[in-house]
């Protein structure tokens, strides 16, 4: 599921909206086929030794590979057995199994995909570029490259100019050296404009949200999942016009039932004295205390299953 964020401006109005776009054939055809092309570009270019911005994913660390198979089991997830002596190469075959279980699981019960699945990306490295061509391993690829994005990033021009240099005579190769100081700005300002992203995003879902509570009501409760935890609470994904676009926070001081803390493995909020818990992926039914759009940021408050059952 696509969910894009628009805003029109009219002279006297502005309209805003969330649309979401389901995913299709063609958008996976397109997807594959740009997948293919950045493999082809990269391999050419490792081959023919030219310097260029490589975008690599390396293989996870085992102890992070290990650290994942005991949450999956605090979850009551299935996860691959994971052998002594492991290396990076199995870590990765095990990351890439846990995945596609999981993925299965979350079909069966209903709920959980998706803070299951960042679980399992957290475990593994973070994509970057460089000018190094160590594989990635997320696409299970020797070689890759961006070359085929739609919005020209820098790392796609350096791309563009290694392959003219090697199919046409009027390029120069990129300079080795300016190769290897662009991979590590590149990635810095990724990292950024990955950051700016999260922060836009959950300002215009805070906006969203605050006008559909306008119009309809600020009692309303709201289904949705648990999709992390930290000692002082629980954030929540919930769905309501727009689809899931939502995320809030649920802070233990407001689940007055028991004291809550979070366990060994950071993957549930467990009470001292009912072992009641909220876990990653848990359904959870919440009410919207409080929305702050300038900061992006969803005060909620957890329904009461007997108020829950009764509503």
């Amino acid at each position: 599921m696509i969910t894009r964020f628009a805003r029109t401006f009219t002279p006297v109005l502005p309209l805003t909206a969330a649309v979401a776009e389901a995913q299709t054939e063609a958008h996976r055809l397109i997807e594959r086929l740009m997948v293919l092309t950045n493999e082809s570009v990269a391999e050419l270019l490792s081959a023919q030794k030219v310097p260029t911005l490589y975008r690599v994913h390396e293989q996870p660390d085992p102890d992070r590979i290990s650290r994942l198979a005991d949450q999956m089991a605090s979850l009551d997830l299935p996860m691959p057995p994971v052998p002594d002596g492991l290396g990076p190469t199995e870590a990765g075959e095990v990351a890439v199994a846990a995945s596609r279980m999981v993925a299965a699981e979350a079909r069966r019960r209903g709920h959980g995909g998706r803070a299951w699945s960042s679980l399992i990306l957290r475990s593994l490295k973070p994509a970057r570029y460089s000018e190094a061509n160590l594989g990635h391993a997320g696409l299970g690829s020797e070689a890759y490259c961006h070359f085929t994005s739609p919005i020209r990033r820098y790392a796609d021009l350096i791309a563009h100019r290694g392959l003219l240099s090697t199919v046409g005579p009027d390029e120069e190769r990129p300079d080795a050296g300016e190769v290897a100081r662009a991979a590590e700005f590149c990635s810095d300002r990724e990292r950024d404009a990955s950051r700016l992203e999260r922060d836009a995003d959950d300002v215009c879902a805070a906006f969203l949200l605050e006008r559909e509570l306008y119009e309809r009501g600020w009692k309303r409760t709201f289904e949705g999942e648990v999709s992390g935890v930290i000692g002082a609470g629980a954030f929540v994904t919930f769905g309501g016009e727009f689809g899931d676009v939502y995320e809030g926070m649920m802070p233990v001081r407001r689940i007055r039932d028991d004291r809550y803390n979070l366990n060994e493995q950071e993957t549930a909020l467990v009470g001292d004295k009912t072992g009641r818990s909220f876990r990653f992926g848990d359904p959870v039914t919440v009410t919207v205390d409080r929305v702050n759009v300038i900061k992006g940021r969803v005060d909620l408050d957890p329904v009461p299953d007997d108020q829950r059952k009764s509503g």
